[in-house]
Formats: structure tokens, C-alpha cells, sequence
């Protein structure tokens, strides 16, 4: 073997994630992630509540969750590119310590600007959490990366299907000061977060990568960059559909479940959690999925078996509501953790900007769906929205046109030979 090659392989080798799988690092940070999206689903979690306490229109309630969810999308690209060049560790705590302050503002908000001030700090804790933490997964997964990612975002997913559970058990029973209590939950955060962060700060001296990228750093091929630029967009495109159907269900769905079936918003909320607690099962059990049957079968198949249910739904009587949601949403969020790692793969070396691209699209979007929904409810109703999201996932069978996981495959050796 040559000094050259010898050489290269070891530069590869300190690009490198850890060999070994580092699961007290990835429980760690999908407990955080949990933690983070649990306060962060306070705010759809509060809608009711705030509607009815500030006499908001439907309007005003998907512009609170445009404002959280935009300043997440916006942010978190930016975070991974400057992550990409410069890794840093203790942002993580930092980035939660905003995420404190966005719930204090929020439990003694006076009025409307106050909340979409409060909100606004929880969107940048969220934004500079999420790209780090994906980085924490990546260099903690050793070579079972779909496992890692399903461990690392099915503990956001868990998160975010507290929410109708918050809404029934907390805000309807303590209204809007009931979000002091999770000040609580951001302080336990940050304490976790320091100790993934020296965590993260060894890994990078023991690499060599402090002050550089973590990851393989490569550049795109020029003959295939066209190639790799339309496969992200297509990709952006299956991100586009399910998160402005998971807005759909998760925000205004409730308000359907009472105007249509005469339920309370306290009793809807369970329906929704059968959604989102789903979601967060099919998210961890995506990944797996992913590394037997590739990723681009299993986003396919996430958006081929729901569409068909996501259009029977809006007719169904309440028993079959609750069958079909837990469906849709575990076969729908399969999907989630697998777009990431199909996104880090077909840009390596940018594991930083591709997470925070494409989660930070998925908050982006379902911003844009938020408020565009709320203001669809209130010129065309409710049975209208219900009935068009139920399209969204036909939508998302465009990701049959990205490139197969042995084509993605092929790409990248030949970037390493």
C-alpha cells in the first residue's frame, strides 16, 4: 500500500463519525429532542386557548404558528452552514437557554404581539438545536446511521405528539400560565445538553475537526450536480406535501372534530394525539426499515400507503377517524428520519446545512401551511381544508423520481476512489 493512499484513507478516517454506534449519546439527544419539541408543540398545543382568551380569528392563530415556524426554517440553514465550517459544541445549551426564555415571555404574554414575540425566541432555540443535535446523531451512529436518525427525530416526534395531550390535561385546565411549566422542561434540557456537549467537544479533539468541518468534506461533482440539485428538489417537494398534511391534521383538525362531530376541542385532542403518537412509532421504526429496504423504497412507501387512507378520512364516522389517523400518521412519519439521512447522502460533507435545510423546510413549510390553512378556514371553512389536505400525499409520491439508494451509493464511492 502506498504513503498516499495510506494518507488518504487516514484524512478520510478523522472526516469520519465515530465506528462504533454511541447509543448513551443518541438516547441522550433524542431525550433533548424531545424535551425541545414537546415545548415547542406548546404553541399549536395553546391555540384553543388563545383563541377564545384573545378572540382570534382563524387567521391570527396560523400566523402564531407561521411566526415560531419561520424563524426556525429561516435560522436553522444558517446555523448548519456556519456549524459545517466552525462545529460548536456548547451552541446547544445556549440555543435552549432562548427556548427558557420564549416559555417565561409566554406564560405572562399580555396580548397578541407579546405571544408572537415569545414564540419567536422558541423558534431560534429550536433552529439552533436542530442541525446541532442532527450533527450529534450523525458522528454518534457509527455505520448504522437509519437506526441513529430514527433514535435522534423519534424523540422530537414523541414530543410533538404531546401537544393534545398538553392542551387537554394543561392549557384548557390552567389556560395560558400553564406554559410556566415548561421552563422546567428547557432547564432539564440544557443540563442534558451540557453533557452531550463535552461529549461533542472531545469527539472533535480526539478527530482533529475543531475549527472545520465535521464529515466527510466533499465536493459535489460537476457532471452530477445538476443531477443532485434536481433530486433535492424533488425531495423538497415530498417535504412540502407531508408537512403541510401533518399542519392540516395537527392544527385544524380539531376545530373539524367539533364542528363536524360535535365533540369537545378537550376530547378532539386525543384524536390528534392517536396522529402524532403514531407518527413518532413510524418514525422510529422508518429508519430500520431504511437500512433493509433502502430509503428511497420507504419514502415512497410512506406517501403510496397513506394517500388512499388520507382521502377516505374526511368521511369516516369517529371510529374509523381513530383508526385511520393512527394509520396515516405511522405510515406517513415513517418517512421523516429517512428523509435526512437520504439528504445527508446525497450531499456528504454538509451534514450540518442538509439537516437544517430539510428539517428546517419542514418547520418552513408548515409555517406557510399554517397560515395559508387558517386563512382557507376562514374564507372557505374547515370541511374544505380537511378535504383538500387529503391530496397532499399524492403530491408526495414525486419522490419516486429521486435516485435509488445503489445509484446514491455508486455516486459516492466514486467520489472516494
Amino acid at each position: 500500500m502506498s504513503s498516499s493512499t495510506t494518507a488518504q484513507q487516514t484524512t478520510v478516517s478523522a472526516a469520519a463519525p465515530v465506528q462504533q454506534t454511541t447509543f448513551r449519546i443518541l438516547f441522550a439527544i433524542s431525550l433533548v429532542h424531545l424535551l425541545n419539541d414537546s415545548i415547542q408543540s406548546v404553541i399549536p398545543a395553546i391555540f384553543p386557548v388563545l383563541k377564545e382568551s384573545m378572540h382570534l380569528s382563524y387567521t391570527q392563530v396560523g400566523l402564531i404558528g407561521f411566526v415560531i415556524n419561520a424563524v426556525a426554517s429561516v435560522m436553522q440553514p444558517v446555523v448548519g452552514l456556519y456549524t459545517d465550517k466552525r462545529p460548536s459544541p456548547f451552541l446547544l445549551p445556549f440555543g435552549m437557554f432562548s427556548t427558557f426564555l420564549g416559555m417565561l415571555a409566554l406564560a405572562f404574554a399580555p396580548n397578541y404581539i407579546s405571544v408572537l414575540l415569545a414564540v419567536a425566541l422558541v423558534g431560534i432555540g429550536s433552529a439552533v438545536f436542530h442541525p446541532e443535535g442532527s450533527r450529534v446523531a450523525y458522528m454518534a451512529a457509527g455505520p448504522r446511521r437509519g437506526l441513529a436518525q430514527s433514535i435522534y427525530q423519534v424523540g422530537g416526534n414523541a414530543g410533538q405528539s404531546l401537544a393534545p395531550i398538553m392542551t387537554a390535561l394543561i392549557f384548557i385546565p390552567l389556560g395560558q400560565f400553564g406554559s410556566i411549566w415548561f421552563t422546567l422542561v428547557a432547564g432539564t434540557a440544557i443540563l442534558v445538553l451540557m453533557y452531550v456537549a463535552r461529549w461533542y467537544r472531545v469527539e472533535l479533539a480526539a478527530t482533529g475537526l475543531r475549527g472545520r468541518k465535521s464529515g466527510a468534506s466533499k465536493t459535489v461533482n460537476p457532471k452530477r450536480r445538476s443531477a443532485v440539485r434536481a433530486a433535492m428538489l424533488v425531495l423538497l417537494v415530498f417535504v412540502f406535501a407531508r408537512s403541510w398534511y401533518n399542519a392540516a391534521i395537527a392544527q385544524y383538525y380539531p376545530f373539524f372534530l367539533r364542528e363536524f362531530y360535535g365533540i369537545t376541542i378537550e376530547t378532539a385532542q386525543y384524536f390528534i394525539f392517536a396522529f402524532l403518537a403514531a407518527g413518532a412509532l413510524g418514525t422510529f421504526f422508518g429508519g430500520p426499515l431504511a437500512d433493509r429496504f433502502g430509503k428511497r423504497n420507504v419514502m415512497i412507501f410512506s406517501m403510496l400507503a397513506s394517500a388512499p387512507l388520507a382521502l377516505l378520512l374526511p368521511y369516516m364516522n369517529l371510529v374509523g377517524v381513530a383508526i385511520l389517523l393512527g394509520l396515516i400518521g405511522f405510515i406517513a412519519l415513517s418517512s421523516f428520519s429517512v428523509t435526512v439521512v437520504y439528504a445527508q447522502e446525497l450531499m456528504p460533507g454538509n451534514v450540518g446545512t442538509v439537516s437544517g435545510l430539510v428539517i428546517g423546510l419542514a418547520f418552513g413549510l408548515g409555517a406557510i401551511g399554517s397560515a395559508a390553512l387558517g386563512k382557507l378556514a376562514d374564507i372557505a371553512g374547515l370541511q374544505s381544508i380537511i378535504q383538500w389536505a387529503a391530496f397532499l400525499p399524492i403530491i408526495g409520491l414525486v419522490v419516486f423520481f429521486v435516485p435509488s439508494d445503489r445509484r446514491l451509493k455508486q455516486w459516492n464511492e466514486e467520489e472516494t476512489a
